[in-house]
């Protein structure tokens, strides 16, 4: 099996390599430039560029060069010729904020003409300083004309890291709402890499009914039967130590720990005796310490690690629609998995450099969301004896996989699944909950003393509930009558000589600036600092002041962090060498999740003594392990970051 995935893929590649081959032209950036603009220069997309030019995702530099693809064989916008009537030419600059209704309706032109005029704007959009040519005034002819289907051609666009539904929608002229009718299911997130309908409409998908498998007789495993401890010790509570920190050890939250110690509601002192739950947790987690990396030990006895990847080759050798390149260009899980797998492989050759006594096999899962093929590979690969398994992705088959492993105590680690569903004593969640991140927050800023206020719109009615059920302590700013904010109300709630976090739960941009002018106004004689819980889509628009960001030290919870260590910037080099690109969040997350892994299983204790003891750091995410009541492990590494003046997103101490 892993010889013909091995095969299967260099097949991929070679076959990417040849279809991504083109000529190309080169560029030097002035001063100003952005990527749009270049590529409607030279009638490309910005995507082509970024995929000649990966470092340019982070910026351009003025007079550095970009590799502009002229990709042979591709049909050409042939712009039509204009002759002059006896009137001269019409142009018209676009101006910050028009649309091109307004244009259309100004000259009395049609959408049609418009575009037929200025054809880039089907692939680039309207962008300000664009010189369009105006056709009321001008006879267009074509030298070598051919009759147009009527059937119109679906435009698509590739959702880049870090654009949000905002700017792509900017960038073609819509709203958002016309972006989510085109592609709604897309309405709850915005996937990177994923191909968005821009314009036309998207070939009609074939509907594959799905017939539910019989039920299976399971046989009990201890899952079943176990309970989470309910004995509780006394605890006494060393120097320095906060109630945060206390928390983080015990595994409960702050409220739960003042529901068990009420003397904690006047705060924690040294020496006080606290009543904890005995769950291994204050023990164990006493002495985690947060590592980069685990130091091999040497040992004669060699680790098995089993990876369950869906590759689901079965489906892509049946396709007789389409092509692997078509497929490779559609199917966003088969590439999630591809770049998840080379991560992993990266991984794989790191550890071997360092020799460990690891030996990896790879199986291909044959996910679909409910089913999978691992049972039979479990079964036939004799995978109980395995000490550590990765996979499979989706949370269904995570979990079967951890139930029918559970009775041999093998570790499986779920690498992209959310920690819901049912818990089993060998399942680890590697991803990070959103309630887990939340929750951080407010445990940082609680450790800090803060002051914390939260400007809540109307329109999130579900937010204020859950500060007043679970955050009892946040104040909660004051709106005027037609919902916007009370700008000298918040002023009121400031406290001096105290950090006054003040949390956006708002997507309205005139509420947005209203409490940032407050909060600027008040630097003077308060300690303010912004907060978002979640990504806030508006703080990305140009309505939006940066700079105000920067002075306001935005701050925010994050699974991932953004890593400029020289290990990281090796990391990255090597795996363009290899790979032609630089890694894709998927690759990261298959190589830190993979890595981790090896480096567990080289020392010379169990996969679940590694958790017990020890936090590790990768490089870009963080395995903060602890126990769950009800079993299993979840990961509750979380990076509190902030922009500082440098114009760069560090961590927060």
């Amino acid at each position: 099996m892993k010889y013909f995935i091995t095969v299967f893929l260099a097949s991929l590649v070679f076959t990417l390599s040849s279809f991504m081959q083109v000529k190309s032209i080169t560029h030097k950036v002035a001063k100003g430039e952005t990527i749009n603009q270049i590529a409607q220069q030279y009638k490309v997309t910005p995507y082509s560029i970024y995929q000649l030019n990966p470092d340019a995702q982070s910026g351009l530099k003025p007079n550095s060069i970009l590799l502009i693809p002229t990709i042979s064989g591709e049909k050409k916008v042939v712009i039509p010729a204009v002759t002059k009537t006896n009137s001269k030419i019409k142009t018209h600059e676009v101006a910050p904020k028009e649309t091109l209704f307004a244009i259309e309706k100004q000259y009395n032109v049609s959408d049609e003409e418009l575009k037929k005029a200025n054809t880039f704007l089907e692939k680039s959009g309207l962008q300000i300083g664009q010189v369009l040519v105006i056709p009321s005034a001008v006879v267009s002819k074509t030298t070598t004309a051919k009759p147009v289907a009527k059937t119109e051609t679906p435009i698509y666009h590739e959702v880049l890291p870090k654009e949000t539904k905002y700017s792509i929608a900017k960038q073609y002229n819509m709203t958002i709402a016309e972006l989510e009718q085109k592609n709604p299911e897309i309405v709850p997130n915005l996937p990177i890499g994923y191909p968005l309908l821009i314009k036309g409409t998207a070939p009609k998908k074939i509907k594959v009914v799905e017939v539910e498998p019989k039920k299976e007789l399971v046989v009990q495993t201890t899952h079943d039967t176990y309970k989470p401890h309910t004995d509780y010790v006394n605890y006494e509570v060393k120097p320095k130590e906060t109630l945060y920190s206390l928390s983080k050890m015990t595994g409960l939250s702050a409220e739960e720990l003042l529901v068990l110690n009420p003397s904690l509601v006047n705060g924690v002192q040294d020496g006080m005796v606290l009543k904890v739950p005995v769950t291994g947790a204050v023990v164990s987690q006493e002495t985690k310490k947060v590592t980069t990396i685990l130091a091999p030990k040497s040992t004669s006895d060699r680790k098995k690690l089993v990876l369950l990847l869906p590759f689901n080759i079965s489906k892509i050798e049946g396709d007789t629609i389409n092509t692997t390149v078509d497929r490779l260009k559609k199917d966003k899980f088969l590439n999630m998995t591809l770049d998840f797998y080379s991560g992993a492989l990266m991984a794989i050759d790191s550890a071997k450099q360092i020799g460990l006594a690891v030996d990896v096999s790879i199986f291909d899962s044959q996910e679909t969301k409910n089913n999978s093929n691992c049972a039979n590979l479990i079964q036939l690969n004799n995978l109980a004896t395995a000490n550590a398994i990765i996979g499979p992705f989706y949370q269904s088959n995570v979990e079967k996989t951890a139930s029918l492993l559970a009775q041999s105590g093998v570790a499986v680690i779920s690498p992209l699944s959310k920690d819901i569903g049912n818990s089993y004593p060998n399942l680890y969640q590697s991803i990070t909950t959103a309630a887990t991140i939340k929750n951080a927050m407010f445990d940082y800023m609680k450790s800090k003393n803060g002051n914390i206020i939260a400007v809540v719109d109307k329109k999130k009615e579900s937010s204020r509930l859950y500060l007043q059920q679970n955050q009892k302590e946040v104040q909660l700013a004051p709106l005027t009558e037609t919902g916007g904010l009370n700008a000298e109300g918040l002023k009121q709630l400031f406290v001096k000589n105290q950090m006054n976090y003040v949390i956006l739960e708002t997507g309205n941009t005139g509420t947005i600036k209203a409490t940032m002018a407050t909060m600027l106004a008040a630097m003077g004689l308060y300690k303010v600092q912004l907060v978002i819980l979640e990504p806030n889509e508006t703080l990305d628009t140009d309505e939006i002041s940066f700079p105000n960001l920067v002075k306001l030290k935005l701050m925010y919870p994050t699974m991932t962090r953004e890593n400029s260590s020289v290990e990281a910037q090796i990391f990255e080099k090597e795996y363009k060498k290899k790979n032609k690109v630089l890694p894709s969040t998927f690759a990261n997350r298959g190589f830190d999740v993979t890595f981790d892994t090896l480096m567990r299983l080289s020392q010379d204790q169990t996969f679940q003594e590694t958790v017990d003891t020890t936090a590790t750091e990768q490089i870009n995410n963080k395995f903060e392990y602890y126990k769950k009541e009800d079993g299993g492990y979840t990961n509750k590494g979380v990076y509190i970051v902030y922009y500082d003046t440098d114009l760069k997103v560090h961590e927060a101490e």
